[in-house]
């Protein structure tokens, strides 16, 4: 959700381009497939059932980058949803925007062989991978719709910064509680070998429970592991949360400090206080 800084003569004014899947190359297919692989191991009674049934449902597999005009199809007939691509972190105004229509904008390229562990600028691997199974639960899908139209309201507001926080610590980074213990459901973890397994096994991070105000006040790291989870107890908590209207919240927001990442607040539910860092991100 950053402004891209440079858009190719082909980008339409949407920052939408063509796929253009035919011209992947095999060593590029074989990438997908190595990390595809490596993360279907780590995934196991790792991710959250919903996020493994997008997976089958779309038939993503270790076969190569998936080609978006077939993952479409689907989509749209399970939640009107589309993956449209772009060249590269869009503005803002463009990302809430596609948001809000039931798009999902997805960049095209792979990471190399020497950036398999990480890759600070999301991928396709990332976004299609990471992202694009969980929209074909509904009310997932409803979730990020709605989150779309938040954006363009926040932008006007002035409080993208809070939003923002929002999306980093569900969309990228959630857990969800489930009876059988804590899921993966953020694309940012799931498509991770090392934060896969941190963010439930490790004793360093926080684990909170879903809380709305104290999400959009906390800060967050994009060069490491995080220091602190923020649990869900389902998929429609998420929806509920983003139905009202957020200006009061706003402007409520003002009046607050800012939360350091790894900080423990009194009203927080804790599930796990963390023993606080203990290694970088691979």
């Amino acid at each position: 959700m950053q402004n891209h800084p440079h858009r190719p003569e082909s980008t339409r004014a949407d920052f939408t381009i063509d796929q253009n899947w035919d011209a992947h190359t095999a060593e590029e297919h074989a990438i997908w497939a190595t990390l595809f692989k490596r993360q279907q191991q780590i995934l196991k009674g790792r991710a959250a059932q919903e996020f493994l049934d997008g997976i089958d449902i779309l038939n993503v597999s270790s076969d190569g980058v998936p080609d978006f005009r077939r993952l479409n199809d689907i989509l749209g007939a399970r939640t009107g949803w589309q993956i449209v691509a772009v060249p590269g972190l869009v503005p803002d105004d463009i990302f809430f925007d596609h948001l809000a229509n039931r798009r999902f904008p997805s960049t095209c390229f792979i990471r190399t062989a020497e950036q398999l562990d990480y890759i600070q600028e999301p991928d396709v691997f990332h976004d299609v991978f990471g992202h694009v199974p969980l929209l074909v639960n509904p009310v997932f899908a409803d979730y990020m719709q709605a989150y779309g139209k938040g954006g363009v309201k926040a932008m006007q507001l002035g409080a993208l910064h809070n939003l923002s926080r929002l999306y980093w610590y569900t969309v990228e980074f959630g857990l969800i509680r489930t009876p059988d213990g804590l899921r993966i459901y953020g694309a940012g973890i799931v498509s991770s070998q090392g934060e896969s397994v941190f963010s439930l096994e490790s004793s360093a991070p926080n684990r909170i429970g879903f809380d709305l105000m104290r999400i959009m006040r906390t800060r967050y790291r994009i060069d490491d592991f995080q220091e602190s989870y923020f649990v869900i107890d389902s998929y429609e908590q998420l929806f509920e949360a983003t139905r009202p209207d957020f200006t009061g919240y706003y402007e409520t927001l003002k009046s607050l400090p800012e939360v350091e990442a790894g900080e423990i607040q009194p009203e927080d539910t804790v599930l796990n206080r963390g023993t606080g860092r203990t290694r970088p991100a691979a």
